[in-house]
């Protein structure tokens, strides 16, 4: 092959890697994973079933009384959850499977913790979660349960009310 017979390769190799890139970006806006249909136990041995939350935007927070993140981002997430309580916002905060549930309790009631509290005693919850290992890892799911944001540390608080605000419009 002689170098002008070979002159359309570029333009056409990079028309098949735009194009796939243009694929990967659609089909990843557009297939948000599903969040996993986890029962959680509150503190006080209730449950909150994937029921409950359906229809709902909701934000699921992984943390542990022994995550000084997780400690110092209480209050805005207290703030978050009250800012947007009325407007439909649920919220479950997972304590880590090695946080000792007697902590869990006494944090939730020092601190008047205005939302639900779940005890991940066997770790199922953060393994349905993608193996959440990290705290404070954040989820904010949509309407349609799927995962709109994954936060690992502390949210970007002002970003985070603007996810809110337009996944609770919708």
């Amino acid at each position: 092959m002689t170098t002008s017979s070979k002159a359309w390769l570029k333009p056409a190799l990079a028309a098949v890697v735009l194009a796939g890139v243009g694929f990967f970006a659609y089909t990843s806006l557009n297939s948000a994973p599903k969040a996993p249909e986890v029962t959680f136990t509150g503190i006080k041995g209730e449950r909150i079933a994937p029921a409950d939350l359906r229809g709902k935007v909701v934000m699921v927070n992984f943390w542990a009384t022994s995550c000084t993140t997780c400690v110092a981002e209480m209050p805005e997430m207290i703030d978050t959850y009250n800012k947007f309580k009325g407007k439909g916002l649920e919220f479950v905060a997972v304590a880590m499977k090695y946080d000792p549930p007697n902590y869990v309790v006494n944090f939730t009631e020092t601190r008047q913790l205005p939302f639900k509290v779940a005890l991940d005693v066997t770790g199922e919850a953060a393994k349905a979660y993608g193996d959440v290992t990290m705290t404070p890892t954040t989820f904010v799911i949509g309407k349609d349960g799927k995962i709109l944001k994954r936060y690992v540390g502390k949210p970007e608080f002002a970003a985070l009310h603007k996810l809110l605000d337009e996944a609770l419009k919708g």
